[in-house]
């Protein structure tokens, strides 16, 4: 929800996660609340093991929705604009599989939250399925937030959607009485087409409160008399630690770190981190003190505490120097192989078909969102659609109408692709934009 090389460090064992098939077959809680301070040192604790979920192979299997199932997410609602191409990625579970990029980074991240003096409870293993209460109003995000739009967001029917971020599960484990925890998954957003987006995607969020005679001089407190306080102070500062501490545990101690103030509709204050690396700063995560009014929404009114949010593929990329986010989702051995469970290892380029360039130009509609566009194009040539970007745009002044002209290029990570089969792509892409009232020039 947050818009968002490391030393190598003995993986901690005591959390096994499988992957069967489409279905994972293991996730379980965290356990680690925090006080004012982060152990100085990794110290590996043991994690119990007390929740089984995203399994098929219990007991109650009956009771446990297969997410993998993508008849769950293709409703026939009018309001459903799930395509085929998102329902099939959900209960890959990329987070979970030990082996992967995504997992590797999710475990390394839950190894240093075990390391700190408090429990926290990790979950990593919900429905997808969220309604738009906990996804949005729950947070503070009024109706007429733009990340509510169809344009940006999967809905199945009109109150329920696949989750835009993991902060879609925040309030209803506050409300079940957890003060601390971590929360990682699969998000989806309609979003650009380039390197570094991706519809689907992975999150990690997590959330502590603190005890409350540790803010009882601020009972009463909003606003800008909140963020005066002694108490908002001391929460942040503890926030900044802990998440300094994570920087060092993944990059190494000495990472140079700056923080920058945010504004995020469900924390006040709100902050985002950047690291240098290799001579770049780079955003890394967005944080802050949980809003008084999200806590009373979730009956927690009388408690404080911070929240912070950050993107897995984000470290990924850049700790094991992936430069596609695509693939992420391939099955390519050539990929898969490169990785082991608890090692940071750079990313082996392996051979790069080369472009295929398509330009498209039509005239707009008033009411043109890119990103339904964009769809579009995933929905025609999936994967195989490496960047859309806007190369000219002008506007008749006579007419009143504006022209953008799209460069496409096409690159499949596994082949070369044939000018016969891209050009078909493009003339299905040229048909269907008809359906967004896109006059084809």
């Amino acid at each position: 929800i947050f818009s968002s090389y490391c030393t190598q460090i003995e993986p901690c064992r005591t959390m096994k996660f499988s992957f069967t098939s489409t279905t994972l077959l293991a996730a379980i809680s965290l356990s680690t609340t925090h006080a004012f301070s982060v152990t100085p040192a990794f110290q590996p604790r043991t994690l119990k093991s007390t929740t089984t979920l995203y399994s098929t192979e219990t007991d109650d299997a009956a009771a446990v929705p297969n997410y993998a199932d993508a008849s769950r997410y293709t409703t026939p609602h009018p309001s459903n604009n799930v395509p085929p191409h998102i329902a099939a990625l959900v209960g890959r579970g990329l987070h979970t599989q030990a082996n992967h990029p995504i997992g590797i980074i999710r475990s390394k991240i839950q190894e240093y939250f075990a390391s700190l003096p408090e429990t926290y409870e990790l979950f990593d293993a919900e429905d997808p399925i969220v309604t738009t209460t906990q996804c949005f109003d729950d947070l503070r995000l009024p109706p007429s937030h733009p990340g509510r739009s169809p344009s940006d967001t999967y809905y199945l029917d009109d109150t329920t959607l696949l989750r835009t971020h993991t902060s879609a599960h925040q309030s209803q484990h506050l409300r079940d009485g957890y003060d601390a925890f971590l929360c990682a998954g699969d998000v989806y957003r309609r979003d650009e087409i380039d390197s570094s987006h991706y519809p689907a995607f992975h999150q990690l969020e997590g959330v502590k409160l603190f005890p409350p005679i540790s803010v009882k001089n601020a009972d009463g407190k909003t606003g800008e008399e909140w963020m005066a306080s002694n108490e908002c102070s001391n929460i942040a500062a503890n926030l900044k630690n802990v998440l300094e501490g994570l920087m060092d545990h993944l990059f190494g101690e000495g990472i140079e770190k700056r923080w920058a103030d945010d504004y995020f509709p469900f924390t006040e204050p709100s902050f985002e981190m950047e690291i240098k690396f290799e001579g770049e700063w780079l955003e890394v995560l967005g944080c802050g003190v949980i809003h008084s009014e999200v806590l009373a929404m979730a009956e927690r009114g009388d408690r404080r505490g911070w929240a912070f949010g950050l993107g897995l593929e984000r470290l990924a990329m850049i700790l094991f120097g992936i430069p596609d986010i695509r693939l992420f989702w391939t099955e390519d051995e050539r990929f898969t192989s490169q990785f082991q469970e608890g090692k940071i290892t750079k990313f082996e380029p392996y051979s790069k078909y080369p472009p295929v360039f398509k330009d498209i130009a039509f005239w707009l509609p008033e009411d043109f969102v890119e990103n339904d566009f964009f769809e579009l194009a995933r929905g025609v040539a999936g994967d195989l659609v490496e960047l859309i970007e806007c190369i000219d745009e002008f506007s008749n002044k006579k007419t009143g109408k504006t022209s953008k002209c799209y460069r496409i290029t096409y690159r499949s990570m596994d082949r070369s692709l044939t000018n016969e089969e891209v050009d078909a792509m493009q003339d299905n892409l040229r048909d269907l934009s008809a359906d967004l009232k896109l006059e084809v020039r």
